[in-house]
């Protein structure tokens, strides 16, 4: 297997958000990308400018970021063409390795406006960033520029560049730690599971995470048995609850559940929107100390007390 490490920049509607096209907000503009194999050497490399259709001149930001100018993105080809080139390169056996979760939406939405997205369902890849802040606890998910520093990376083309950055990218994943790679993958929920039956519920060393099929409401979704229900993250057992679901926002639920043999664990359910307008769940079950619990109970307290006060004056 081989692991493509890709970065894009994307451009957006100069005249602002009330002028842009909602179905793609961010158009790409450039894609590079670096391949390594399964000894994580790098063997091949991809890079390509595309010539915007949707926003052809440059947002201000986006201008003062990149190296290069609209001229110069005309001389690109279209991102249809572009996109059926870099996957045809990627091949039929890989997994993407990203910083951030940024790019795979953009590359998704893109595709989507093109009508060409042939990713259905949630699938695996590699958060680099994500994967860097475990190791470097103290810098947490921090830009790519601020990891290759702190790597002792040299740095020898300019950052925000889709190939150098995608080359940074892969140096520093590289260089991180292989032993637990194949607990340290994350899923891509850009498309929701169709179905109960392509539901993903996975565990990992440290936490467990369940991606669900897409509910009409929330309510019928937080009645749904297998959402409500606490699963410890390390021995898969339904869990006693300590703490019942309560709403912590209009998009998240937060609950405690008790193991016994693996203690204490605290629920987050955080409710997305799918692309067909239906609500699903992305569902993470992470241990806690005992004494976080009481943290907990006085957050659902004090949120219990501030709706009564706001009932009263109404």
């Amino acid at each position: 297997m081989n692991y493509i490490i890709f970065d894009l920049e994307w451009n957006q509607c100069p005249r602002g958000p009330a002028f842009e096209n909602p179905r793609i907000p961010f158009e790409i503009i450039e894609i590079g990308a670096v391949k390594l194999n399964d000894a994580f050497e790098i063997v091949e490399e991809y890079s390509s400018i595309i010539k915007p259709r949707i926003y052809k001149s440059l947002h201000k930001h986006v201008r003062k970021m990149l190296n290069y100018d609209e001229a110069f993105l005309r001389t690109g080809r279209p991102f249809d063409m572009v996109c059926r080139e870099f996957m045809n390169w990627c091949g039929d056996d890989y997994i993407f390795g990203t910083w951030g979760t940024g790019d795979l939406v953009q590359l998704q939405r893109n595709m989507d406006y093109y009508y060409m997205n042939k990713f259905a369902a949630p699938f695996k890849y590699y958060n680099i960033q994500d994967i860097f802040a475990e190791y470097y606890i103290e810098l947490g998910p921090c830009k790519l520029e601020r990891a290759v520093e702190a790597m002792g990376l040299p740095v020898e083309e300019a950052f925000h560049s889709a190939i150098n950055d995608a080359r940074y990218t892969a140096q520093i994943f590289q260089n991180l730690s292989k032993k637990n790679l194949k607990d340290q993958y994350s899923y891509d929920y850009y498309h929701e599971p169709k179905d109960k039956a392509s539901e993903i519920l996975s565990f990992h060393r440290t936490y467990s995470e369940h991606i669900t099929r897409g509910f009409h409401d929330r309510t019928e979704l937080m009645e749904d048995k297998e959402i409500s229900a606490f699963r410890c993250y390390r021995c898969k057992r339904k869990i006693s609850k300590k703490i019942k679901w309560f709403s912590c926002g209009q998009h998240t639920f937060i609950g405690v559940g008790h193991c016994w043999y693996h203690g204490y664990q605290k629920g987050v359910i955080k409710i997305k929107t799918a692309n067909d307008g239906k609500l699903f769940a992305v569902k993470k079950i992470i241990p806690i100390q005992k004494s976080d619990v009481e943290d907990i109970r006085n957050r659902q307290l004090e949120l219990r007390e501030k709706r009564r006060e706001k009932r009263r004056n109404h």
